[in-house]
């Protein structure tokens, strides 16, 4: 059974600052030749790796709110800066944005289970991505989204 990651997405303004974050990650690495792939390093590694691994995504969270997700491609062993060890987790280049959901602030990361997960947008309503935060939460709150 499924089972995703959630994460708070810090520094980050909105749904494309991410996107323009993770193009400039990937040329800087195309420039020091380096395999050019998205790699959140974290310390921790999950113990449901195999569930992760089985269609799972992390769903991050921006300012207070989860707005996307990317599929998770690979759980990786790592060693990080200071020489800990470290998990990799690889991420497809590819976001998807989700349903507004409010998440309280927490430190690194959680598991999801896939039956509370926000639907992805192009399957709840045409045209919902592009609403507003404010204006997008009251519908959801009145059932119209």
């Amino acid at each position: 059974m499924t089972v995703h990651l959630i994460k708070l997405c810090v520094g980050i303004e909105d749904v494309p600052h991410l996107a323009r974050v993770h193009r400039q990650r990937l040329a800087a690495k195309r420039k020091r030749r380096e395999k050019t792939e998205l790699v959140h390093v974290t310390r921790s590694t999950p113990k449901r790796a195999a569930e992760i691994l089985d269609g799972g995504s992390i769903y991050w969270v921006i300012k207070g709110v989860i707005r996307v997700r990317q599929k998770i491609v690979e759980l990786r062993a790592m060693i990080d800066e200071d020489g800990k060890s470290a998990c990799g987790i690889v991420l497809e280049n590819k976001r998807v944005e989700t349903e507004r959901k409010s998440f309280r602030a927490f430190q690194g990361w959680r598991y999801l289970n896939a039956t509370d997960a926000p639907l992805d947008l192009r399957e709840l309503a045409a045209g919902a991505a592009k609403l507003p935060d404010a204006l997008a939460s009251e519908l959801k709150d009145l059932g119209l989204l």
